[in-house]
């Protein structure tokens, strides 16, 4: 029993240790798992107060810079305050200096009020003239305007019969030829007209020659008539005498006042030019500085007035800028420099100018003659670009064509149409007839006519290939055809006209090469090779865009597959002409007046009676 009781005892022992060592375990369990959440939050505590103390590093390091730029410019304003007491000594020098100049500007402002007021008068007397001036011109303008009212009325008529022309000239393809027969039968009659005036001008030379030799005959039988011959050859100078009370009617009657269409045939060319020379002459050769001044200045203004009223007149802006080419030629030509002297006859060389010099003129009157000829050539391109894209793209003068559609398009409205056959090649061709007709008329320089020749091509081709990039409906082969085929018109016109020289064909070059695009076969690898090759001139950018716009009229063409696309864009890239599609309608070619001296001898020169310039004196 002893020995059970402490068997027991020792097993009640062992349990008691067993629990004591499992409360022990669960409590050092738990001790740990605080411990672990312990050292956890530490780690965090440890990480922020890192990044703490990186922000307060970086803080120091910022506010290091900060101080030493501080120090830098406590050190740039101790030396500047070194330098405020010289500054305050220039700064009164300044002081004494302004109440100098303003002690003086005071004396003038005492002399310019008496200058002002003798000024005045003067003005008074000036404003009084004026006014009786100004009567005259309001009375003169009440009579130019129930001109210009009867001018409207004539115009309107023109109008109504040149719309009607216009619907006549509706042409088909009869229409056309019967128009190329009548221009062959034309250049014939003007071939025999040619042949007639070449025989008149033998006959002309042989009448002369006899005049010579009866001349010479009857100089040998009477040696009088030779001073008598002389005298009379002498009796003009070239000169024109204008006073000074007639100047500004000298203005009125040939610039304000002259209208080209009414005088411009019966006149030389470039009449009033010569006209204002000789009263130039006339001044430079009396030495009058002050006539010579004003006489310049007045003519000079009234062109520009001329110009600045009649900027939409056609016919006016050519006249002006023929006669202030005229004008300014004439004063190279005469103004006995050597280089414009060459090509003088020794009479002209006698009549240079021999007192004053007029280059600063001749500079001011380029100017002007240059803003002449841009007005001129904004006004041409204004009446021919409602013409181009129905003349060049939309009418369709080849025959089967019109019958044609492109398939998978929407039909345009009756009205596009309407307004769009308005207009032709032919009126194309007519246009420039016209505006080439005019300049010829007013005796324009060949050469300046050829440069407005070469602008108004190179808006032609370019509003053309623009609207053909822009219009899906613009891009088959038999379009391609019509545009060649006007292209070619344009060439003919150059050619009748003896413009081949002005390079106004070579501004046709792009629209020639898209024309050729739309033609040419696009399926092989040789044509990859020979579009790259032909069109040199049209972007890769363009050329693209033309074969993705391709579309076919008939099921005899076929559509641009887009990988021959892809071989020639992949061969295109290599080029390195830019990425412009569109080109610039509104690019104008740099005008030049080269100079062209005249062998219009100025003693011979008469005035008609229609210029009413009677006050004028021959000398």
């Amino acid at each position: 029993m002893e020995n059970l009781n402490e068997d027991g005892e020792l097993w009640m022992a062992y349990e008691g240790l067993k629990r004591a060592s499992r409360v022990m375990e669960m409590h050092i369990q738990s001790q740990k798992e605080n411990y672990e959440k312990e050292i956890e939050d530490l780690s965090f505590k440890i990480g922020d107060l890192c990044e703490q103390t990186t922000l307060l590093q970086q803080k120091l390091q910022e506010e290091n810079h900060t101080n030493e730029n501080v120090r830098l410019e406590m050190t740039r304003l101790a030396n500047d305050n070194m330098v405020i007491p010289d500054l305050k000594l220039q700064i009164l020098e300044l002081h004494k200096e302004k109440q100098d100049i303003e002690s003086h500007l005071k004396g003038q402002v005492v002399k310019m009020k008496e200058k002002m007021d003798e000024v005045t008068d003067q003005l008074q007397g000036s404003l009084e003239d004026e006014g009786a001036q100004r009567r005259l011109l309001e009375s003169e303008k009440d009579n130019c305007a129930k001109e210009n009212v009867e001018l409207v009325a004539k115009f309107r008529q023109l109008q109504n019969e040149n719309y009607q022309l216009l619907n006549r000239t509706k042409t088909d393809s009869t229409i056309s030829s019967k128009m190329q027969k009548e221009a062959s039968q034309l250049t014939m009659e003007n071939s025999d007209l040619e042949e007639q005036l070449e025989q008149k001008d033998r006959q002309i030379k042989k009448l002369q020659n006899q005049l010579k030799s009866l001349t010479k005959t009857a100089d040998k039988v009477n040696p009088n008539n030779v001073n008598a011959s002389l005298v009379s050859r002498k009796e003009y100078l070239g000169m024109l005498e204008c006073k000074t009370e007639d100047e500004e009617k000298l203005i009125k009657n040939l610039i304000l006042g002259l209208k080209p269409q009414g005088v411009v045939v019966s006149m030389i060319p470039g009449l009033p030019a010569y006209v204002l020379f000789m009263c130039v002459r006339y001044a430079d050769d009396s030495n009058d500085a002050d006539m010579l001044k004003s006489l310049m200045n007045s003519i000079i203004g009234g062109i520009k007035d001329v110009t600045k009223n009649h900027n939409e007149d056609f016919e006016m802006m050519s006249f002006w800028l023929s006669n202030s080419v005229h004008f300014l030629n004439c004063l190279k030509q005469y103004s006995g420099e050597e280089e414009f002297m060459k090509h003088n006859s020794p009479q002209q060389n006698d009549q240079c100018l021999k007192n004053f010099d007029l280059s600063e003129y001749r500079q001011i009157l380029s100017d002007l003659a240059i803003h002449i000829y841009q007005q001129v050539i904004k006004v041409m391109e204004d009446n021919l670009q409602p013409l181009i894209v129905p003349g060049m793209l939309e009418h369709e003068s080849l025959q089967g064509i019109s019958s044609m559609k492109p398939t998978g398009l929407r039909k345009r409205s009756s009205s596009f149409l309407d307004e769009s056959e308005q207009y032709t090649i032919s009126s194309i061709l007519q246009q420039l007839s016209y505006f080439f007709s005019t300049m010829c008329q007013h005796g324009t320089d060949t050469d300046l006519i050829r440069q407005a020749i070469k602008q108004l091509f190179f808006q032609i081709g370019a509003i053309t290939i623009n609207n053909l990039f822009l219009r899906k409906d613009m891009c088959s082969c038999r379009k391609g055809m019509q545009i060649r085929c006007n292209i070619s018109y344009l060439e003919e016109w150059l050619k009748e006209k003896n413009m081949q020289s002005s390079n106004a064909k070579d501004t046709l070059e792009l629209l020639s090469q898209a024309a050729w695009l739309l033609q040419v076969n696009k399926t092989t690898d040789d044509d990859v090779k020979e579009i790259c090759e032909r069109c040199s001139s049209l972007s890769a950018v363009q050329i693209v865009k033309i074969l993705n716009s391709y579309t076919p009229i008939d099921d005899f063409e076929k559509r641009v597959t887009p990988s021959f696309v892809r071989k020639v864009q992949s061969q295109l890239n290599r080029r390195e002409d830019g990425s412009t599609l569109i080109i610039d309608t509104k690019y104008h070619f740099q005008v030049t007046f080269p100079f062209n001296p005249s062998s219009q001898a100025l003693e011979t020169i008469q005035l008609p009676s229609s210029l009413k310039l009677n006050f004028l004196t021959r000398i």
